[in-house]
C-alpha cells in the first residue's frame, strides 16, 4: 500500500514538474521571439526617425533622381537603387542554375563519392572566405582576367544599352560576378539539404513505374524539394542585396547613372559604407533614407520568401 502511494506521489510530482518545465520553456521561447521582433522593429523605427527630415524634403523624388551633392544639399539614390537591384537580380539568375546543378551533382551520385565529397568541401570553404578577401581577389585577379571578354561583348553588342560602354576597370559586371561567387554556396547548401530530405520512397516509386533517373529528378524529386530550394534562393537574394565590402571594392563607386553593366556604379550598401564616416547634417538624414529603403527591400524579400515556402509546401 505504501509503495503504491509512493508511486502515485512520484508520478504526480513528475507530472507537475514536466508541466512546469513545459510552461517555462514556452514562456522563454515566446520571450526570445518577442525580443527578436522588438529589436527588428526598433532598428526600423530608429532608421525611419533619423531619415524623416530627408523624407520630408525630397519625398519620392529621392527614388528617381541620381544627383548626390552634399555641397548644395541635393540628394537622390536612383543610381544606388538601380545598382542594388541589377547586381542582385543578375547575380541570382547566374547563381541559380549553378547552385542547383551543383546540388544535384552532390546528391544524385553522378560522380564517385570521393569526388563529390571534395566538391562539397570546396563549396563549404568558399562560403567561409571573408568578403574583403573576395573583394581583393576580384580587384587584382578577376576583373583584369574578364576585361577582354567584356570588351569583346561591347564591340559586338555595344548597340544594346546594357553593353554600351567600354570595360576599363571596376563596374557593375565585376560586382555581379563576385556576388555570384558569394551567394553560390548558400543556394548550393540549401538546395542540397532540400534534395537529401526528399523521402527515398518517392524515388523508388518513380523507378517502379519505369521512370529514368532524370525523369524522376525533374518530375518527382525537384518538385518535392522546391519549397526549400525557393527559400534558399530568396535567402541568397537577401544576401546579395545587403553585401557591402566586396561590392564596394569592385563596383567603381560612381554616382553617375548609366544603363551599361560595364560602367562603374553604386549600391546602397556601398553608398553607406563610403560616405557615412564623414557625413554630417542633411547628408546623414539622406543616408538614413537610403538605409531605410534597403531595409524595406530586405523585409519584402523575407516576407515573400516565407509566403512562397508555405505556398509551395502546401502544394507538394
Amino acid at each position: 500500500m505504501k509503495s503504491e502511494l509512493k508511486n502515485k506521489f512520484t508520478l504526480r510530482l513528475r507530472s507537475s514538474s514536466d508541466k512546469w518545465i513545459d510552461s517555462g520553456f514556452k514562456n522563454l521561447s515566446v520571450a526570445m521571439a518577442a525580443t527578436v521582433a522588438i529589436v527588428l522593429f526598433s532598428i526600423l523605427l530608429v532608421v525611419f526617425l533619423e531619415s524623416k527630415a530627408s523624407i520630408q524634403n525630397y519625398g519620392l523624388n529621392f527614388l528617381i533622381t541620381s544627383e548626390w551633392d552634399p555641397i548644395n544639399n541635393s540628394y537622390g539614390a536612383f543610381t544606388a537603387i538601380y545598382g542594388t537591384v541589377v547586381t542582385s537580380l543578375v547575380s541570382l539568375l547566374i547563381a541559380i542554375p549553378l547552385g542547383i546543378g551543383t546540388a544535384i551533382l552532390l546528391t544524385e551520385q553522378i560522380l564517385p563519392r570521393q569526388i563529390t565529397e571534395i566538391i562539397g568541401l570546396m563549396v563549404e570553404l568558399l562560403a567561409a572566405i571573408p568578403s574583403v578577401v573576395l573583394g581583393l581577389w576580384a580587384v587584382f585577379v578577376m576583373e583584369p582576367f574578364i576585361r577582354p571578354l567584356l570588351n569583346y561583348i561591347h564591340i559586338h553588342f555595344g548597340w544594346l544599352p546594357l553593353f554600351s560602354t567600354e570595360a576599363v576597370g571596376p563596374g557593375l559586371a565585376p560586382a555581379i560576378l563576385i556576388l555570384v561567387v558569394m551567394i553560390l554556396p548558400i543556394i548550393t547548401a540549401i538546395s542540397r539539404d532540400s534534395l537529401e530530405q526528399v523521402p527515398n520512397r518517392l524515388r523508388e516509386a518513380a523507378y517502379g513505374v519505369g521512370a529514368t533517373r532524370w525523369c524522376s529528378l525533374f518530375n518527382v524529386i525537384l518538385p518535392a524539394a522546391i519549397s526549400g530550394i525557393t527559400g534558399g534562393i530568396l535567402l541568397a537574394l537577401g544576401r546579395a542585396i545587403g553585401e557591402t565590402m566586396a561590392v564596394t571594392m569592385i563596383i567603381g563607386n560612381s554616382n553617375n547613372f548609366s544603363w551599361s553593366l560595364f560602367a562603374p556604379g553604386y549600391t546602397i550598401s556601398a553608398l553607406l559604407a563610403n560616405q557615412f564616416g564623414e557625413a554630417d547634417g542633411s547628408q546623414i538624414s539622406s543616408l538614413m533614407y537610403a538605409a531605410f529603403i534597403l531595409m524595406i527591400m530586405t523585409l519584402i524579400i523575407n516576407i515573400l520568401a516565407q509566403w512562397l515556402v508555405k505556398k509551395l509546401s502546401l502544394k507538394y
